[in-house]
């Protein structure tokens, strides 16, 4: 059974033209998942996030979250979500401890029941040792981690995280991600927004790629990586002629895609080893010289490219 159902959820800033920063966006997330909304930055899932959290009203379209509206009844809404927002909330004068108890009165925690939930909450964000802290004393990852700490508190039926790794160090970002993990382990049902591929596919039981606004692509990531078939993505760098080679490698059998991204060239080809050898002929009858080769076996990076013609950069 779904536990948050999206449909048709539109914001338009500044109506009738201001930007469309979310175009119709429906999906629909299973009570115990994590599901992952997957795209570049600019591509609406702050905003999408924001909607499902009634901070921002949709301009069309609506959303149900535990079967309560985001447009007819918020409060419903709130009382059910724990947000993590993009930016650190948590006042960085305080330690982690009394961070933690401010937060929970402000959702109406008290006494004995306040202090369990703290502890227990000290513990799932493994920060017992540094509770008596404080929070300007903490690395990136570890205020990333009493954000997370404030999300649960009030036990909310479904935790919101919107990019929780970016800016962080590799080891702070290994344990936020265990820590989900662990966290559906426990039952919570858990929509992620991140652009870092490999943590979408890491984490997601089902993925949905936005751009522009738009959800363009929604499934496992078996699923979506069967929308390229076996196609292959092959990197190339050249001395010279980059535009021109890309325009005689895309008139080769056997390759579906070739655009000029940054300073090299992306190929989409059915078979690499066999197209290889064409690619370097055409080279040289060119005039140009391929100076480094990288293919990479289908992924979601492979699946964007395919739906939108660029790559999903980190």
């Amino acid at each position: 059974m779904s536990i948050v159902e999206a449909q048709g959820l539109s914001k338009q800033y500044d109506p009738p033209k201001g930007v469309l920063a979310v175009d119709g966006v429906s999906f629909a997330i299973e009570r115990g998942e994590i599901f992952s909304l997957l795209g570049p930055n600019g591509a609406g899932k702050s905003t999408t996030i924001s909607m499902l959290s009634c901070l921002l009203r949709p301009t069309d379209g609506d959303a149900f979250v535990d079967g309560h509206s985001i447009v007819g009844d918020p409060q419903a809404v709130k009382q059910v979500i724990g947000v993590v927002p993009q930016d650190i909330a948590v006042y960085p004068d305080m330690t982690a401890r009394e961070n933690l108890l401010f937060w929970g009165r402000m959702y109406g925690l008290a006494g004995a029941e306040l202090k369990t939930r703290v502890d227990e909450v000290l513990e799932l964000i493994s920060l017992v040792d540094r509770q008596k802290d404080r929070v300007d004393k903490f690395s990136g990852g570890m205020k990333r981690r009493v954000n997370i700490g404030v999300a649960l508190l009030h036990k909310p039926r479904i935790l919101y995280l919107d990019e929780p790794t970016v800016g962080i160090d590799p080891q702070s970002r290994r344990s936020i991600l265990d820590g989900i993990l662990d966290l559906r382990e426990q039952g919570m049902t858990v929509l992620y927004t991140t652009h870092y591929m490999a943590e979408a596919q890491e984490l997601s039981d089902r993925i949905g790629i936005v751009d522009h606004g738009k959800l363009i692509a929604l499934g496992t990531h078996a699923e979506l990586v069967r929308i390229v078939g076996e196609e292959a993505r092959v990197e190339l760098t050249v001395d010279k002629g980059l535009e021109q080679m890309v325009a005689r490698w895309s008139a080769l059998g056997g390759v579906s895609r070739a655009v000029v991204e940054e300073e090299h060239a992306e190929l989409l080809v059915e078979d690499a080893n066999a197209v290889l050898p064409h690619l370097f002929e055409e080279a040289a009858a060119g005039g140009s010289r391929i100076t480094s080769v990288n293919v990479s076996e289908p992924n979601l990076e492979l699946v964007f490219l395919h739906l939108t013609g660029r790559a999903l950069r980190d």
